[in-house]
């Protein structure tokens, strides 16, 4: 084969909208190397004007490594994109309350009544960023991951899935809190502080459920283990032991304006917390339908 032939079979699946990897060792390689969007030179048979051409020196001549590579590429994507899903939603949920209060809720002595306050908002933001956002980065590949045909080079990070997801699941988070708020008051006559500490639990508790319905894109969670990720787990331990403290803490009351709840207030909040696994659930189910993949 010369160097043209490589080089013409790289130029016509690249004209055909694949990414092109190829490998060589020799001089003759060095142009298709160089053409390739991935060029992977041998790093023991390979010569130096192909690891210079090349993009990727593979240093024990194993194929079976580039394919760890690209299993290893589509877990960190799918990671990233799952931490998108996570963190996104959350932050849109977040907002929309304070929207949602500032737009309709009465405005008492020129202060409107807000059913978290901005320095709860402020709190729940920045724990279960660090405490649940980080774990995602360790999520284990997922069965299939190398079934699956590539993405397009072209497709956007907030996909369509992304955004759909951001949308019902920030609402629903938004209403969720809202919901407990309205509950508690009971008219207006319950104590706002424990109200907006309620609220701000149930925040804390979705998170929780919607990290673990986000530990898989569209599969359900025995696909890939309940304890798979033991790091998970360890971000929702710390987070509970924080937002107890912020609820019974004296100090932490004082700067976040909470009070105590009771232990039928707590039951409320998880129960409030856990309605975005069933709907998530459903959403994945039919995914699934719709793209024909099993479960």
């Amino acid at each position: 084969m010369a160097p043209e032939h490589k080089l013409r079979l790289v130029r016509a699946l690249q004209a055909g909208g694949a990414v092109t990897a190829m490998t060589g060792d020799g001089v003759n390689d060095a142009p298709a190397l160089r053409q390739a969007d991935i060029g992977v030179a041998m790093g023991r048979a390979g010569t130096a004007a192909a690891k210079e051409a090349a993009d990727i020196v593979l240093g024990d001549d194993d194929f079976g490594t580039i394919r760890a590579a690209v299993e290893e590429g589509r877990r960190v994507y799918d990671n990233l994109v799952k931490a998108l899903a996570f963190a996104l939603p959350t932050n849109v949920g977040e907002a929309l309350v304070v929207l949602v209060a500032v737009l309709a809720f009465p405005v008492v002595d020129g202060v409107p009544v807000l059913p978290i306050e901005p320095v709860q908002i402020l709190w729940i933001n920045l724990v279960a960023t660090v405490s649940l956002a980080l774990p995602i980065a360790f999520e284990v590949k997922e069965a299939g991951a190398m079934d699956r045909p590539p993405r397009r080079p072209d497709e956007p990070l907030l996909s369509r899935f992304v955004i759909v997801r951001t949308v019902y699941v920030g609402m629903l988070m938004a209403a969720v809190a809202i919901a407990l708020f309205l509950l508690s008051r009971g008219g207006g006559s319950g104590d706002v502080a424990q109200a907006q500490t309620l609220a701000l639990t149930s925040l804390a508790f979705f998170q929780i459920f919607y990290l673990l319905m986000c530990r898989t894109l569209t599969a359900p969670l025995r696909t890939i283990g309940w304890t798979s990720n033991r790091y998970v787990f360890a971000g929702i331990a710390v987070l509970l032991v924080l937002q107890a403290g912020v609820v019974y803490l004296p100090f932490m009351q004082a700067v976040f304006r909470t009070a105590d709840l009771t232990a039928a207030q707590w039951l409320l909040a998880i129960a409030a917390g856990a309605v975005v696994v069933p709907v998530v659930t459903a959403e994945k189910w039919w995914s699934r339908r719709r793209t024909g993949l099993s479960a």
